[in-house]
């Protein structure tokens, strides 16, 4: 039984965390870098402690330091939120090692799925379609290569340990490969510390829809419906909507029996997240499963009733779901628009300094997940992510007014602070997006229109 939750994490994510620990009874403790000493989720937290400096390899990063920091709090539970430790499964094991909780799947789970080469494994396992490419990760640029040849260009090179977008390569004709294999394989390293790389055949005209998944450590599990986040830019979400629009009943049946399928066969436990690419004309194919909580949870939340980060607490603390797939219902739809502090005119250079003014929108069915506030200084060692926005409506015509709406009242101004808000509002405004003839090629589409130099 989960008495005290460490929350291994900083902004809108702590503050999520803590809340829901505050709900269910359960102690928190924030774990904070120095840069984080006065964050909200501090402020909130029943306690907090410091484990480190402010760049995130020395305290978010540092397993030593976020272990003995439980330990020394009195913590029986770690939660890694998103990103940072979230698919560590070396963590995950080192938790366990010291009788910690760890609010997430088993290490050996987060180890197979998180190795891309083993998820797509796994996969075929589980009769999952697959995109053509590699079945393992390749030992060489010759034999990537060749099967490149195989598969028929345009590819994307892989790499094996990526995820969060970062670690693929477009590579559109064969004089290209090598160079594309060299970079990919350096960032792989460099980012990763694992130089693994596979090799896929690369859709130009493709959705981002994922299928939200949850099981218990009795054998339970669930989907609570598609998510469609195919408004990227770099592989990076930027819109996110449940459930994904334009789908019949049976296609959306298809992708839900793929993801439990695949979260059976692989021994699932926790919330987790298996991705699909759907091509325009229904056939879907696996691309990854995240093996944490997403950013974008709110909007399944939003349709669904269910606290997902409850629902993982709960999970942890084992007890069953307490639910069957027959208990869940979808009703309406909800849009999430991530207010990041970079500038898209600067190709999204982050822009860190200190918030002069905050405003934010509210009112009936729009939920505002945030950490920040006048006086609160973004630092420049994390993700640019401020807010998350999201909105509900009974239809998505009505999702997207509101969203709309509520865009046009955000305002976090400062010293050389900008935000991708303006860019959202142009997203939604496009009528490729509004009729559900968007592709993840969509961001980048428009802001070249936008950033375009008139003659």
């Amino acid at each position: 039984m989960i008495r005290k939750v460490l929350v291994a994490n900083r902004g809108e994510i702590a503050v999520r965390i803590v809340r829901a620990c505050r709900e269910l009874g359960l102690a928190s403790v924030a774990a904070h870098s120095a840069a984080d000493r006065d964050s909200l989720a501090v402020r909130l937290a029943d306690e907090a402690v410091q484990i480190g400096p402010g760049p995130a390899a020395a305290s978010y990063l540092n397993i030593a330091a976020v272990v003995e920091a439980a330990k020394l709090r009195g913590a029986d539970a770690v939660h890694p939120g998103y990103g940072f430790l979230s698919e560590n499964a070396d963590f995950a094991e080192v938790c366990a090692d010291h009788g910690l909780t760890f609010v997430g799947p088993p290490a050996e789970v987060i180890e197979a799925l998180g190795d891309k080469a083993r998820a797509r494994a796994a996969a075929t396992a589980a009769g999952l379609p697959l995109l053509p490419g590699s079945r393992e990760e390749l030992g060489s640029e010759p034999e990537a290569r060749a099967v490149a040849d195989a598969v028929g260009y345009p590819v994307i090179i892989k790499a094996v340990a990526g995820g969060g977008g970062r670690g693929m390569h477009v590579v559109r004709e064969p004089d290209g490969f090598a160079a594309a294999w060299a970079r990919a394989r350096a960032t792989a390293a460099a980012t990763f510390r694992d130089p693994r790389l596979f090799v896929e055949r690369y859709l130009d005209s493709a959705r981002h829809v994922e299928v939200q998944v949850l099981a218990d450590a009795h054998g339970a599990v669930v989907h609570l419906g598609t998510r469609d986040c195919s408004l990227q830019r770099r592989h990076q979400k930027l819109v996110e909507e449940s459930p994904a629009p334009a789908l019949s009943e049976d296609l959306l049946r298809r992708l839900g029996e793929a993801a439990t399928a695949l979260a059976r066969h692989a021994g699932y436990v926790g919330a987790g997240t298996v991705e699909f690419l759907l091509e325009p004309g229904g056939d879907f194919h696996f691309m990854e499963v995240n093996c944490r909580l997403q950013v974008e949870h709110p909007v399944t939340e939003m349709v669904t009733g269910i606290d997902l980060v409850a629902a993982q607490l709960r999970i942890a603390g084992g007890a069953p779901l307490g639910f069957t797939q027959a208990d869940v219902r979808l009703a309406g739809t909800a849009i999430e628009c991530r207010i990041n502090a970079e500038d898209p005119a600067r190709d999204f250079v982050p822009t860190p300094g200190l918030i002069e003014e905050c405003v934010l929108p509210g009112g009936p069915f729009v939920r505002v997940d945030t950490h920040v506030h006048p006086g609160h200084r973004i630092p420049g060692f994390y993700d640019p992510l401020l807010a998350k926005v999201v909105v509900w409506a009974p239809d998505r015509p009505g999702a997207i007014a509101r969203m709309r709406a509520a865009l046009g009242e955000v305002r976090v101004r400062g010293r050389g602070i900008a935000t991708t808000a303006p860019l959202l509002a142009d997203l939604l405004d496009d009528e490729r997006f509004r009729t559900v003839s968007h592709d993840t090629r969509l961001v980048e589409t428009i802001t070249a229109d936008r950033n375009e130099v008139p003659a």
